[in-house]
Formats: structure tokens, sequence, C-alpha cells
């Protein structure tokens, strides 16, 4: 019987002007365990789960894993083996730090390893942009480091953005869940020019100041006017948390992907006293808080291969 593990990082998206298009890889794990059971096995998955939240993850078949797995199968016109998935979650749910990327990642590349890999890395990249709708989590999930994505549903552009290594992501995790849906719901359908150009120009330095670690650029270049004004009122304590970040020395603080966790970038200085007053801001407005002192996920998603 043939196991192997895909172990796929979590994400931050947007990070703060890059809406839709930039993601970061970090160093945050869900981790899936794929053992192919015999062909006559009556079901064609069984789906366990450990781990914090686990009560929340379906064991169906409409598990997005297993339906991104399947998806692979459709692309190849073959029939997918009976499968069992064990599922070890680290990645906090419905946080915007990419958990559900992390299933569609899991899922394409265990089935192209079972298939015997037929499917090249932008293939599977593709497919996961399709699931997914938009590509900023889904393909630093795949492949690691920062990504910029531009293009369109037939032709991808996978741009890998420069990470200064002395750049720290602190995570801000509440204990409160925020549904993408309900963070999309919010954002206008129209925006003006002059919105669109100051988002534009942030992008760009938010590019430089990645790469050079510039604290002076990057304090502007992390903010944004497309998603965040409308999505901090969903997220109770954002402006306490995020005066409290800079107070600390961070460069700024944006909300990771559609939120409800704030990511600060900071320097190894200050990652410490930056991750403290965060946690304290969240507690004077009653909110409990997991505070992660991270780094950029070089590696991407990987598997594991063991004979049983």
């Amino acid at each position: 019987m043939s196991t192997f593990t895909v172990t796929v990082p979590a994400t931050t998206a947007n990070i703060g002007p890059g809406f839709d298009c930039l993601g970061a890889a970090l160093t945050l794990y869900n981790q899936f365990t794929f053992t192919l059971l015999p062909a006559t096995t009556a079901n064609p998955v069984s789906i366990s789960v450990k781990g914090n939240e686990s009560a929340k993850v379906s064991q169906g078949a409409d598990n997005l894993i297993y339906t991104s797995f399947l998806q692979v199968y459709q692309k190849i016109g073959q029939n997918p083996p009976p499968i069992a998935i064990e599922i070890g979650l680290g990645v906090p749910l419905a946080r915007g730090l990419g958990s559900s990327a992390t299933a569609i990642i899991g899922g394409l590349v265990a089935a192209n390893q079972c298939a015997g890999n037929p499917l090249s890395m932008g293939e599977i990249e593709a497919l996961a942009i399709a699931l997914e709708g938009h590509p900023d989590n889904v393909v630093p999930a795949l492949r690691g480091n920062c990504q910029l994505s531009a293009g369109d549903s037939t032709n991808w552009a996978i741009c890998q953005v420069f990470w200064q290594k002395n750049l720290i992501p602190v995570l801000a995790i509440p204990d409160f869940e925020l549904a993408t849906e309900k963070a999309r719901a919010v954002l206008p359908e129209k925006i003006s020019r002059q919105e669109a150009i100051f988002n534009i120009s942030r992008l760009g330095l938010l590019l430089r100041g990645l790469e050079t670690g510039n604290g002076d650029w990057l304090r502007i270049a992390l903010e944004d006017k497309l998603h965040q004004p409308y999505r901090q009122s969903l997220i109770p304590g954002y402006e306490k948390v995020k005066k409290a970040a800079i107070n600390a020395g961070a460069y700024g603080m944006v909300i990771s992907g559609a939120g409800p966790t704030l990511l600060a970038l900071t320097n190894p200085d200050n990652a410490q006293k930056t991750a403290t007053e965060m946690t304290n801001a969240w507690e004077e407005v009653g909110i409990n808080s997991e505070v992660k002192i991270l780094a950029l996920d070089t590696l991407g998603a990987r598997v594991n291969c063991y004979e049983l």
C-alpha cells in the first residue's frame, strides 16, 4: 500500500495594494497524508481530520481536497483510485491565511503524484486558479516565496517577487472567523481614477520595498484604497491593532487576505515587540488572538513518499 504526504504552506494574499494578484507563502502548514487503497475498496474515499477546528472540516466526498483531487483525473481522462486522506490542520480556517488554497493545492498535487505526474506545474497552477477563482493564494502555496500573478483564465504570467531576508511577517490571528464571501460583499463595484492611481503607485513601490527592505518605502507602499477601507469595519479593533504595531516599530500593517488576520511587516529587532503589542491591543477590545512571528516559505508544496 503506497502512502505519501503533501505539505502545503499557508499564504498571505494582497499584502496591501496587491489585491487578488500578490501573495506570499508562510512557514505555517497543513499536511495531507494520502494512502492508495485496493481497487476493490467499496468506498472511493475516506477522510479523517486531526488538529484544532477539525470538527469544522467535511469528512465526505464534498471535501475540497477530494473534489480538487478528482479534477486531475477528469483532466487526464482516467478513473481515480480509492484513496484514504488524513488531514493534519496547522492553518486556521477562515482567517485569511489561505486554508482553502492548501486544500486545493494538496488535492491537485496528490492526484498528480498518484497518476504518475502527468501534469506540469503550470497545468496544476491553472487548475488551481480556476478552482479558487483568483491566483494570489494558490500560486505561492504551490511555488513558495512571494509571487505576483497577472493574466486571464487561459494565460497566466507568474513572477517571483524577491523578499528581503530581514523582512519579518508578524501574524495576529484573532479567535473569530470572517468568511471570504462576506469580505468580498462589502467591496465597491467601481473605484475612482484617483484610487486606481493610488494603488498602482503603491504596488510598484511595494515590490521594490519587499526586495530591498526599505522601511521608508514600505510605510507608504502598504497603503491601499481597493479593499482595506471597506473590510476593516468587519474587524473589531483594526485601527487600535494597527497603531500598536506601528508604534512597536512595524513598517505597516495590512489585512491578510480577506481577514480577519492582520499582518505586520517589521525587522528582526522589533518582531517580538510588535507581536506583543498587537496581542495587547486586541485584548483591550476583548478579542483573544494568537500571534505568530513567521518567515517566508521558500519551498511551496512538497511531497514525501514512503511504502507501508
